[in-house]
């Protein structure tokens, strides 16, 4: 019987950055309310893919010798991208300002993942064994299934803010998706 190969996590990571960049485009594609629902899949999808990142791969890097600098770096850009994600998903997408406001945080977004591709991934995969990459693969899933599906800037973008708050926020979040989808779905009716 055949084993399957476990995936490693910066396959794992670079298929959400491919998501991510999918997202945007779906919103940026798509005209009035058309955008709220990709909008909103990017919301949760960036929101879960950071909280993951911020308490497990960035801590991951560090200890594999990636320079501290450039996971600094990479959290400052993640903190600022979730203040501006913040203020978009408040704004709405039928604001005058969104669409301009969305094209200026997209390229950013894009800009922090060929960023985290570059300087941090590469020598992620180098510095560590294929065996703990896979381990690593399997705890970024499990971070991201306690993860907020929104942006919660305020909470911070420590590993340790997202330990401490991740799950309670989560709860939240997933509760007023529910409800929001519930009364789309009885509004509709």
């Amino acid at each position: 019987m055949a084993t399957r190969q476990k995936e490693d996590v910066v396959t794992l990571l670079l298929a959400q950055h491919e998501l991510i960049k999918g997202l945007i485009e779906k919103v940026e594609l798509a005209q009035g309310e058309a955008k709220r629902e990709p909008f909103e899949d990017l919301v949760r999808t960036l929101a879960v893919h950071e909280a993951a990142e911020q308490a497990v791969v960035h801590p991951a890097s560090r200890r594999a010798s990636v320079p501290d600098s450039v996971v600094d770096s990479r959290l400052h850009e993640e903190e600022r991208a979730e203040q501006v994600l913040a203020e978009l998903y408040e704004l709405g997408v039928r604001h005058e300002d969104f669409d301009a406001k969305f094209r200026t945080f997209a390229a950013s977004v894009i800009e922090h993942a060929e960023l985290e591709e570059k300087e941090e991934f590469d020598q992620l995969r180098q510095q560590i064994s294929a065996n703990d990459s896979a381990l690593l693969a399997d705890v970024v899933r499990v971070a991201e299934a306690v993860a907020p599906t929104r942006p919660h800037p305020q909470a911070g973008a420590s590993a340790l803010a997202n330990i401490v708050a991740g799950p309670p926020l989560a709860i939240f979040d997933r509760v007023r998706d529910a409800v929001r989808d519930w009364r789309r779905k009885t509004e509709s009716l």
